[in-house]
């Protein structure tokens, strides 16, 4: 598999508070990776340093040593673009002139045909002489896009771009890189508190917790272990899995009395099966995890 983004041990501190605790990760060529972690997990923290790490006319791959006391070294597609937090725009511009003023700090030509389509791209073509002072949270989230996109970098890095959008911004957002995803082939690397609309966009996955990233894995992965099931508590969980395995269903037995069934069953059906085996059918509970529940049974339940 081809990266976009691999580091190594990454460490970092801020007045002697340690913030990265070696950090090591993995972010496919072309996928959508979502990061995942509380407040104060240091996700903010990696996708600056990341932010960081480029050299914008050069489109080959580097070797980059970090800043402040980092072990190690990372290796990074250098044409980065990111938005961090808050986009970063001059509010007395417009939207074709932030962008310029992003491609004259690049370095990049300003090419009338480049800019239009940029501005189309995130909704934004019919803004004229509109000053970005005046546009709506929405339409500065997608100008914040727009500049990030400036020079249509291969690495887009985007920190909680949906933070106080409206329903029908985030609809927008999320349609917005999932089209610049598939039809531009970008890679992106984002943040989000509402886990519930990541999982709309990710392809991949990262979770941190206390400064680390402590397990990564594909969405496809991910949704083997939260898909739907149900767990019938049985007076014999031997007999219970003989019946299963006699049915088809696939299972895993999870506690001394209790099964998990990864597939709807009637209830009339399945307690017939296992009471004509001798066993006794004691409880019946539907079980659909999410997102969500998923990182709290990684880290370790509600943040305290």
């Amino acid at each position: 598999m081809e990266y976009a983004l691999k580091t190594e041990d990454i460490f970092k501190s801020y007045c002697r508070a340690s913030v990265l605790n070696g950090v090591t990760m993995s972010v496919p060529k072309g996928s959508v990776y979502g990061l995942v972690g509380r407040n104060g997990a240091g996700k903010t923290t990696l996708m600056r340093v990341v932010c960081g790490l480029q050299q914008p006319k050069s489109g080959s791959y580097s070797i980059f040593g970090v800043a402040n006391n980092d072990r190690k070294i990372s290796k990074v597609r250098s044409r980065i673009g990111g938005v961090i937090e808050s986009p970063a725009l001059y509010n007395e511009m417009t939207a074709r002139d932030n962008i310029k003023a992003q491609l004259d700090m690049l370095g990049l030509p300003k090419n009338k045909a480049d800019i239009d389509e940029l501005l189309d791209i995130v909704g934004l073509g019919g803004t004229g002489k509109k000053r970005a002072a005046k546009f709506s949270l929405g339409m500065r989230q997608r100008l914040g896009i727009a500049v990030a996109l400036a020079g249509y970098p291969d690495f887009i890095v985007l920190d909680e771009p949906i933070n106080g959008l409206d329903p029908e911004g985030i609809v927008e957002i999320r349609e917005l890189l999932l089209r610049l995803n598939k039809e531009k082939g970008m890679t992106v690397l984002i943040s989000s508190h509402i886990l519930s609309e990541l999982s709309m966009l990710a392809t991949h996955y990262g979770f941190m917790d206390k400064g680390k990233v402590i397990k990564e894995i594909s969405s496809v992965e991910l949704e083997q272990q939260i898909r739907k099931s149900m767990v019938a508590e049985v007076s014999d969980v031997s007999k219970a899995t003989a019946v299963l395995d006699a049915i088809g269903k696939e299972y895993e037995v999870i506690a001394d009395n209790k099964v998990r069934i990864f597939e709807k069953m009637s209830v009339t059906i399945l307690s017939e099966e296992l009471s004509s085996k001798g066993c006794e059918l004691l409880g019946l509970t539907e079980m659909d995890e999410s997102l969500e529940s998923y990182f709290l049974d990684l880290v370790g339940g509600a943040e305290k």
